[in-house]
């Protein structure tokens, strides 16, 4: 994790990082439909920050409380910094892709990431929890920026169905990859419905970091996740890996479901997927491109 800039305004590596994966052209078009609501499992968020569009936040109870109580916990760095991505107002640092979405914010972890890794874990069993929370409360798109505590038998399961419960309610979800450089798949990864994210760098070249497999390359997108600058609690923050890139994907299917409200998940997850590759035999997933998924699903909507 990269210590706090000294930025003020929209960042060169910002504009890159939206360039890359089509965004700015979809921004320009809209800032998002509070109908359209973003389920956050992560950690709290600074709720009061003056650059979030608080607004559209709205906590979902769980275990620990949604807002920041020590500002200065990596939980609550890693929560404010993934909510910036998605919800920051857009004259602010942060990418702020979709801030007219509604945020439901689900805080899964309160501890530091151990070992110096950019991204908080949780169990299965706490993490199948928040999933089935966040669509009760009505959820359209789930963002995981988080690893997952190596689940037993019965966890893992339990995890399984809430995914399959995503699926069934129609609620897409976008979850990390993961940053150990590993080829394999987890209980996330693996599942059909969900999108797994890699890391690319701002040239356009996946990240060695990021875990990659079978599922991954078949089903998920790669997004920006070097030199991303959002949101901290104390100032503009930069960091990277597949957790800072999930955002980047989640936002994407926040614009577009907000463009077509009228469009199924099937179809809005279609037009995500297909629009950056449409057949896939590789381990390596390809660049997120938001501009030709919502030109995809234009064509569709005719």
């Amino acid at each position: 994790m990269a210590g706090p800039s000294n930025s003020t305004a929209t960042t060169s590596d910002g504009v890159a990082c939206l360039q890359l994966v089509g965004l700015p052209r979809l921004m320009a078009s809209t800032s998002g439909r509070p109908e359209i609501s973003i389920g956050l499992i992560d950690g709290p968020v600074t709720l009061d920050h003056p650059d979030l569009a608080a607004g559209n936040i709205r906590e979902v109870p769980g275990k620990l409380p949604a807002a920041c109580i020590d500002a200065g916990n990596a939980a609550c760095t890693h929560g404010t910094f993934i909510a910036g991505i998605l919800l920051a107002r857009r004259a602010s640092v942060a990418p702020a892709i979709c801030p007219g979405c509604s945020l439901l914010v689900r805080a899964i972890f309160s501890e530091a990431p151990a070992d110096g890794e950019q991204m908080p874990s949780a169990t299965a069993a706490d993490l199948a929890e928040a999933i089935i929370d966040v669509i009760d409360a009505g959820a359209r798109v789930i963002n995981l920026s988080v690893a997952l505590q190596g689940p037993s038998p019965r966890d893992g399961r339990g995890l399984q169905e809430a995914l399959d419960f995503a699926l069934h309610r129609g609620v897409v979800v976008v979850a990390a990859a993961g940053n150990q450089g590993a080829v394999g798949r987890s209980v996330i990864t693996r599942h059909p419905w969900v999108i797994p994210v890699i890391a690319y760098d701002l040239r356009g070249r996946p990240m060695g970091i990021s875990n990659l497999g079978a599922s991954i390359g078949r089903g998920g997108l790669g997004a920006p996740g070097e030199s991303v600058t959002s949101l901290g609690v104390n100032g503009p923050l930069t960091m990277g890996g597949t957790s800072a890139a999930t955002p980047f994907v989640t936002g994407a299917v926040g614009l577009i479901w907000s463009e077509f409200p009228t469009a199924t998940a099937a179809e809005v997850k279609a037009a995500v997927i297909k629009a950056a590759a449409p057949r896939r035999s590789t381990i390596l997933p390809p660049l997120l491109n938001a501009w030709a998924s919502y030109q995809a699903i234009s064509n569709a909507q005719i």
